[in-house]
């Protein structure tokens, strides 16, 4: 989710290839995902439609979950800029049960190449669900400490600001590491943060670190006591 100033979002992982569709069985396929007569024409609000209606079907279903991205951002306070998709966070021991409750609402669940996570598609917007955050699996602890809170016009739980600021931070490596992306979005919540929690979690790991130094430096957060 790559964006700069007031209007960013975090930066999603790469688009996952080489999907296909996730079954019941060898001779059993998911029909393909009904689409509305009528798509919101701003994709920000496309984006929410369809996180809203995958977190209804997932309240209904007494699935236990919470929303993570940029919609948990939005949720939170952060922009409605919205570019990429929904992510939800499940527990992996409830993966086939969510994916089957998808399908009985008409929805195609498509199985990447990572091991982490399952998508469909709701209101032509991709949606995530996902088992692993930041290289960790969900954990009910996590989805305990979710909020619940009103996105757009329905309550669903939704990450913990905490947790959405430490999943961030802790994606960054060698490989991916695009400050400017998740600096608006610390600068959004950093009022709801544990930040000292932030700091015990990925605080020593460089990347991170270097993160966290960036914020201070910027006075988006407190400099750690006993540092200058």
């Amino acid at each position: 989710m790559t964006h700069n100033g007031e209007e960013a979002v975090p930066v999603r992982r790469p688009e996952a290839s080489g999907l296909r569709l996730a079954t019941d069985g060898p001779d059993q396929q998911a029909g393909p995902a009904p689409e509305p007569a009528d798509l919101p024409h701003d994709r920000s609000q496309a984006i929410l439609e369809a996180a809203k209606q995958i977190g209804a079907l997932f309240k209904r279903a007494g699935h236990p979950f919470a929303l993570a991205g940029s919609v948990a951002v939005y949720a939170h306070g952060g922009s409605r800029y919205l570019q990429h998709d929904a992510d939800f966070c499940v527990l992996p021991d409830d993966a086939d049960a969510v994916a089957a409750t998808i399908r009985e609402a008409g929805l195609a669940v498509l199985t990447p190449p990572e091991d982490w996570l399952l998508k469909t598609t709701c209101h032509g917007q991709n949606v995530d669900i996902i088992f692993s955050l930041a290289h960790q699996p969900v954990t009910r602890e996590m989805l305990d400490r979710a909020h619940v809170l009103p996105v757009d016009s329905v309550l669903m739980p939704v990450l913990s600001p905490t947790d959405l600021i430490r999943s961030l931070i802790t994606a960054f490596s060698e490989h991916y590491c695009d400050f400017g992306s998740v600096l608006p979005v610390a600068r959004a919540v950093r009022e709801k943060v544990d930040w000292d929690e932030v700091r015990a979690a990925c605080g020593d790991q460089p990347m991170a670190a270097a993160f966290l130094f960036l914020l201070e430096r910027l006075n988006v957060i407190d400099a750690q006591e006993g540092q200058s």
